[in-house]
């Protein structure tokens, strides 16, 4: 009797990944990064980290650094030489390391400006004090005094002068701020300032970006990228304006931190996303085998830091406040302007209707704006007093703005998924990677997890997805977990993490 054959091993199928993978994109095009190319080269020869991370850093920095100088024509007026960068990359991608060889001239010019602030700032207390018991005695003797002597009063409380003006706080840089925490940094320090930060689920998950905050977050960022000026009216403080600044913006986010954005459709719907440069690299993780770095390219990176500490230094243009900037002008020669033109009507015909770029068209719509303003920023990096744009640095803005165009279409599909599958996805990255037990309860979540799930009414849409995707299993009620019997309580599924 012949043996009964061995059953056929099934490999257990697992969870279901909750996002549809994200093809690959297009190369970074860094010969069209002009004057910022040796440098990008040099930081990734030195890192081993992407290409597209720090392009990213460079030309966000290069923003920073010349945008309170001049304003660039565009095709339907002038606009700041102010970009906003989202880079998205994993954690290990090696995005702090790019970035603290880039903001290197930043941090040495905030630190020696430090030292100058705390100098001046004694002076300045010193001068108050002295200019405040003139006043109070000026005001003393002319009350009571007769006529003659009150107008004498007066006309030494003119020449008195206004009260001595404090010194700029010495910040170029904020991390986390809230909107109201910028324009207190606008208030009291330079007025063309960079929101930079390296790890960027802080600020995109923090108090300025949630429920009660996000619109008036978004609303204030998008009218400092349009150059606009800022009013706020509020009970206490009453009416402040903020004419003449300009802002730069790099947010670095994991995909768990950045799908939730994306696929925000307040800050879709508002334009909000469409007005930053976006771009999640190929990872490099696993290949960054080779042992040291050229010695060329610290030599290129130290040329990039004394670049960028010489514009730093340089005086920006401002009235009589020099709080508020009066950018010069940048036009574009006739060559760019044609380019550009050209440009435009390309894409312009690609957002119609069945056309390439019919569901991108937010993006779409202000690419041939990002490509005169990158091309105004490699202009001003390579030459602060540049006549003009030439059609050569157009080029490369028009290269740079297709492929950020490029990749918010290949990146608009992760942005497609409704609420709880975003949340759904932060949860399970949580569960994976932080919570430290097989078993979880929802009560935990609340106290110990994301902080856009710590409401019980956000959270059951999250555990339903994950239940039916498989990544949690739901355990009888009245299962002895921890010490005590649980009325609702769920074992994580950790078969297939690597999807």
């Amino acid at each position: 009797m012949n043996a009964m054959p061995e059953p056929i091993p099934f490999k257990a199928e697992g969870p279901q990944p909750l996002l549809r993978e994200i093809p690959p994109g297009a190369a970074y095009p860094v010969h069209a990064l002009g004057p910022l190319r040796q440098a990008v080269e040099a930081v990734q020869d030195i890192t081993q980290a992407p290409l597209g991370i720090a392009a990213q850093s460079a030309l966000s920095v290069a923003s920073l650094a010349v945008q309170g100088f001049a304003d660039v024509e565009t095709l339907g007026g002038d606009a700041p030489c102010s970009l906003f960068c989202l880079t998205i990359a994993e954690s290990g991608e090696r995005k702090s390391s790019c970035d603290r060889l880039l903001m290197r001239g930043v941090r040495d010019h905030e630190k020696a400006q430090a030292e100058i602030y705390r100098e001046a700032a004694a002076e300045f207390e010193v001068a108050r004090e002295i200019w405040t018991g003139k006043r109070k005695r000026m005001l003393s003797e002319a009350v009571g005094a007769d006529k003659a002597k009150a107008t004498g009063a007066e006309a030494d409380l003119r020449a008195l002068g206004a009260e001595p003006r404090a010194p700029l706080l010495p910040s170029v840089t904020a991390q986390e701020p809230t909107f109201e925490g910028l324009l207190k940094l606008f208030q009291a320090g330079r007025p063309a300032l960079g929101l930079f930060s390296d790890e960027a689920g802080g600020f995109i998950g923090g108090h300025a970006m949630n429920s009660d905050n996000k619109l008036k977050t978004i609303a204030g960022l998008s009218q400092l990228w349009n150059g606009d000026t800022v009013n706020r009216i509020r009970s206490g403080d009453g009416a402040t304006s903020y004419p003449g600044r300009r802002l730069a913006m790099h947010l670095m986010a994991q995909p768990v931190a950045a799908r939730p954005l994306m696929a925000d459709p307040q800050a879709s719907g508002q334009g909000f996303l469409a007005r930053f440069l976006i771009t999640e690299p190929p990872t490099a993780i696993g290949t960054r085998l080779r042992r040291g770095h050229d010695v060329a390219s610290e030599v290129a990176v130290s040329a990039f830091t004394a670049r960028l500490s010489e514009l730093l230094a340089a005086p920006m243009p401002t009235g009589d406040s020099p709080q508020e900037l009066t950018p010069e002008r940048l036009p574009l020669s006739g060559g760019a302007k044609e380019l550009l033109w050209r440009f435009y009507d390309a894409v312009e015909r690609a957002q119609g209707q069945g056309q390439q770029m019919e569901h991108v068209r937010a993006y779409a719509s202000k690419a041939a704006e990002q490509a005169a303003r990158i091309a105004g920023v490699l202009t001003l990096w390579a030459d602060l007093n540049a006549s003009e744009v030439s059609p050569q640095a157009m080029g490369w803005g028009i290269e740079l703005a297709q492929f950020y165009l490029g990749e918010a279409q290949r990146l608009a599909e992760a942005g497609l998924v409704s609420e709880d599958t975003a949340k759904a996805e932060r949860l399970r990255v949580w569960l994976l990677d932080s919570w430290p037990h097989d078993v979880v309860m929802p009560s935990e979540i609340l106290n110990k997890g994301p902080n856009a799930l710590r409401e019980r009414a956000k959270l059951a849409g999250p555990l339903g997805v994950l239940v039916k995707t498989g990544w949690l299993a739901p355990l009888p009620e009245g299962e002895f977990i921890r010490g005590a019997a649980r009325k609702e309580a769920y074992r994580i599924v950790r078969i297939g993490h690597a999807l």
